[in-house]
């Protein structure tokens, strides 16, 4: 079966929908998150209540939300929804009984409630929205115990009212209907728009305030039959909201209003059956007016994220990156932005601190400003001057600047309230890096690794000239030639591995900063890597990699590790600075890391939180996705595993250690070769005599995702048999329903059930036995984000393909 049967057939279907008409729902009546698609429908068929299933790519087909939506459109716009810390699984059911309407999981557990003070005769879906659980008393009075409306999301529908004390939630993103950054609050008269402290929903900063009524004359915001919204006054008045009035018609229109998830309260309008033929929901009004300009607080980071900036387009908000910047999550431009690069005193400066013109350079936006977070204000500046300040201003990542004033204000991040179309004249320099580390010219500055600084010649030959001596002329011109020939030579020529444009350091000069080798940071079959410090007195560490074998292997793995890592440059692969290929001595010089080996935090004392495994896995996997498909020659690592991952100080991982890595021209794909890698991360082709692909990879990484996961090396000495082999063990429990014993007390892990069940997956369709059966990096990659669904993987041994 190819693989792209196994991988893409994930088009959504849409369940039939077997109608349950009639106004009353009777007690102990079930649906069910199944194929049956019964819902609860009004009269009208207007609206329904049921399981919605949940079609967005970023999430597993089998979720559901408990719903209400309008039926008879197209989209199935949702107004309101049960929200659970979750969305539900399929084989879920919610139940009418005389205690209320609950939900219940597969296994029966009871996970969310509506639960009246009185007993329920019967529910109802009403032709207004509103789904409500009904009461008769003794004299046959109906008496409504709960609704909907009462308990409303983040959207109103025409008579819904919101009483004091009454909120709306905004969704968490478009297609995340669990509870977002903002809040409309509606109290003492007035209704407040507030951004709330996600993942909790305390309030934390005002942005908006309407009406103003007082604190005793109002009673409820009222969205009333006609589809207009004020504020009903005690005495019977009526205040408006205040925004232009717009013919409405709820003859021909359908109409909601809704707290949207960045923040602002709009109200819509969608044409019903009959009308002019326009489809889709349009914008009839909103507040506030401009929500990029309306959110300035010192906390929080404005309707987008951190490090972006918003503007007005087509009456929403759009988000943007400034250079040199890229979106945390792709396909949510509200999620913020994070540098391509490192930023910060110590991050990837490699000692520029002397010379930071050669690493960094700034990227103009006109009328664009992040108005609070300064730390320093600087006065009576040029454009020149704001810029060189921040140049050399490590924690500095951008400089406005205001031609009128001439004033220069610093920025650190993370930036926050982003907006564009700011007053005239303002400008902002951001501060983005020309070029990594190793392209920089180590012959002059002062502090780099050589500490070589060629001396002018004009100016001894001045001096000379002066006073006449020609001993003098004599002595200059000896040492420049002794300079000449003792100066560490800097890599040009063209061959295969003196392409790379590394430096080569004299042997001597290594060992001094290494102080002959005394610190040992760790070891491998053919190398033991050292600590050491550039230049005396300095704080910028490296690791020095010796080889300490004089095999033939051990050349071939010291050019190949030069040649594949000194071409590439990638945020989560390590950065070589240098080599010493001088007599018998082959040497690699790297950026140090701090944080030691990714093995060194897995299977330490402390167990990392949930949180941190799960940004380390996507790192890995975007490094790898590099070395297959996007760096310059396509490479295979052949040795992926925990202890050739490194942590920096900020916890980003790298991968390391290429001495094992086979290179391929850009037009293959398989290539032939001995055995490599480590027991337990080793891909089954290695045993057989087929061509290797770049699956060996994505294998070697199926089973450190699963040692990510799960904390634990991928085999261990267990008396208990079942858990000895990670991967076997991972699989039973991903069979039998298991999940949770994966990660065992591991509460953030738990909470997050539905990425560790869908993780498992990916590591599990990794490590099937057959390569065809695994997915390529990038598809690996893709999953992991979400943009891919995940489906249920076989058995890793089940499929024997063909060679």
């Amino acid at each position: 079966m190819a693989i792209s049967t196994l991988f893409f057939l994930l088009t959504l279907f849409s369940h039939p929908v077997q109608l349950a008409l009639g106004n009353n729902i009777t007690l102990n009546t079930t649906l069910s998150a199944d194929d049956n698609g019964l819902v609860w429908l009004s009269s009208s068929g207007e609206f329904a209540f049921g399981f919605r299933q949940i079609n967005d790519s970023n999430q597993n087909q089998n979720l559901f939300l408990v719903a209400i939506w309008y039926h008879n459109i197209p989209d199935k716009t949702i107004v309101w929804n049960a929200r659970t810390d979750e969305p539900v699984s399929k084989g879920s059911t919610v139940q009418l009984t005389t205690s209320g309407l609950t939900i219940r999981n597969p296994q029966g557990e009871a996970i969310w409630t509506a639960e009246p003070t009185e007993s329920v005769s019967y529910g109802a879906m009403l032709d207004t929205g509103n789904f409500v659980l009904v009461t008769n008393d003794s004299s046959s009075t109906s008496t409504y115990v709960w609704e909907s409306f009462k308990n409303p999301t983040d959207t109103l529908l025409p008579s819904q009212n919101l009483e004091v004390q009454g909120t709306l939630t905004s969704r968490l993103t478009e297609f995340s209907y669990t509870k977002g950054r903002f809040q409309l609050y509606f109290d003492k008269g007035d209704m407040f728009l507030t951004g709330i402290g996600w993942p909790n929903d305390k309030a934390n900063s005002r942005y908006g305030s309407y009406f103003n009524v007082g604190t005793s004359s109002a009673s409820k915001l009222v969205f009333d039959s006609k589809a207009d919204i004020y504020v009903e006054e005690m005495n019977g008045e009526n205040m408006s909201l205040g925004w232009e009035n717009s013919a409405l018609d709820p003859n021909a229109y359908y109409y909601r209003a809704a707290l949207d998830f960045y923040g602002v309260f709009t109200q819509y309008a969608h044409p019903k059956k009959g009308s002019d033929g326009q489809q889709g929901w349009s914008i009839v009004r909103y507040v506030p007016p401009d929500i990029c300009f309306a959110i300035r607080s010192d906390h929080g980071s404005g309707s987008c994220g951190y490090n972006s900036y918003c503007s007005m387009e087509n009456e929403r908000p759009t988000c943007k990156c400034p250079d040199g910047y890229s979106l945390v999550e792709p396909k949510n431009q509200f999620g913020g932005c994070q540098p391509d690069f490192s930023l910060g005193c110590g991050a990837d400066d490699g000692g520029s601190r002397d010379r930071p013109e050669e690493v960094f350079q700034f990227k103009v936006l006109q009328n664009v400003d992040w108005p609070l977070g300064d730390y320093e204000r600087l006065n009576n500046y040029t454009p020149l001057d704001c810029q060189t300040t921040c140049l050399h201003d490590c924690l500095c990542v951008v400089a406005m600047f205001t031609n009128q004033t001439g004033e220069c204000w610093k920025k650190k991040l993370p930036l926050s309230n982003g907006r564009s179309k700011t007053r005239e004249g303002h400008v902002a320099f951001i501060k983005t890096r020309i070029r990594s580390l190793s392209d920089l010219d180590l012959d002059s500055p002062k502090g780099y690794p050589n500490g070589a600084k060629e001396e002018d010649p004009a100016k001894p030959i001045l001096i000379g000239s002066l006073v006449g001596s020609l001993v003098i002329n004599s002595v200059f011109l000896a040492s420049v030639i002794l300079f000449l020939l003792l100066k560490p030579k800097k890599i040009l020529q063209a061959s295969s591995v003196l392409e790379t444009n590394l430096y080569s350091f004299p042997y001597e000069t290594l060992k001094q900063y290494t102080q002959d080798f005394c610190e040992e940071l760790g070891r491998g079959s053919f190398s033991i890597v050292y600590k050491g410090t550039l230049n005396s007195g300095s704080d910028q560490f490296v690791a020095v990699k010796k080889l300490n074998t004089l095999a033939i292997e051990r050349e071939k793995e010291f050019k190949t590790e030069l040649n594949a890592i000194g071409k590439t440059s990638h945020k989560n692969l390590v950065r070589l600075i240098g080599f010493c290929d001088e007599g018998t001595n082959r040497l690699l010089v790297y950026e140090f890391m701090s944080n030691g080996t990714l093995a060194d935090i897995l299977f330490g004392q402390v167990q990392p939180n949930w949180n941190l495994r799960v940004t380390i896995a996507l790192g890995i996997a975007k490094g790898l996705v590099y070395l297959h498909e996007e760096c310059g020659t396509p490479i295979i690592h052949c040795d992926i595993k925990p202890q050739n991952v490194l942590i920096d100080e900020y916890f980003t991982p790298k991968i390391s250690d290429f001495g094992l890595a086979k290179l391929l021209m850009l037009d293959q794909s398989k290539t032939h070769t001995m055995i490599r890698g480590t027991r337990g991360y080793v891909a089954p082709e290695w045993f057989k005599n087929v061509p290797v692909t770049a699956k060996v990879d994505v294998y070697s990484f199926g089973v450190m995702l699963l040692e990510i996961i799960c904390c634990r090396r991928s085999v261990l000495d267990f008396e208990e048999v079942e858990e000895a082999i990670l991967t076997d063990w991972a699989y039973d429990c991903l069979r039998d329903g298991r999940i949770e014993a994966l990660v065992k007390e591991d509460k953030e892990a738990m909470a997050d059930k539905i990425r560790l069940k869908k993780w498992v997956m990916i590591a599990i369709w990794c490590i099937q036995e057959h390569h065809d059966m695994r997915p390529t990096m990038k598809t690996a990659m893709y999953m992991l984000e979400g943009l891919v669904e995940v489906p249920h993987p076989p058995s890793p041994s089940s499929f024997t393909l063909a060679s």
